[in-house]
């Protein structure tokens, strides 16, 4: 139930972005520009949005730009060439998720969301290494 309330969330939110980003402008009457990729994040565990995650685009080894999520998880990138592109998202206390051969086509927004893991976290058990008796 609560996977099937995660996705209705991050479609519709998929829906606003491409509302908006196909929406008339009334001031002076040309279509707004069209968002390149937009997408979620979420933590893998708890499916809840993380916010203030940095996500950079890479075409070849070139970095292009980098964004940030909002506090709803979101993300959006424009003025990006057609093109494949490599994108990198972290956050501190989470491991590092690399997406690779993310296509932009001309004309076409690409939608991508993603699950973040929980960096592993070192135990320190107590007790001895050695036994000295």
């Amino acid at each position: 139930m609560k996977s099937k309330l995660f996705f209705l969330t991050i479609a519709l939110t998929a829906a606003a972005f491409t509302a908006s980003a196909n929406s008339t402008d009334p001031t002076n009457g040309e279509e707004s520009k069209k968002t390149d990729i937009t997408g979620g994040v979420v933590n893998v565990d708890t499916k809840k949005p993380i916010g203030n995650v940095s996500v950079t685009a890479y075409s070849a080894a070139k970095k292009e730009k980098v964004v940030y999520t909002d506090a709803n998880g979101n993300y959006s990138f424009d003025e990006l060439r057609a093109g494949t592109y490599r994108l990198v998202f972290e956050k501190t206390g989470y491991k590092k998720l690399t997406k690779e051969k993310v296509l932009i086509r001309p004309d076409e927004g690409c939608q991508l969301n993603v699950e973040m893991d929980n960096e592993d976290e070192m135990q320190i058990l107590p007790g001895s290494l050695f036994n000295f008796d």
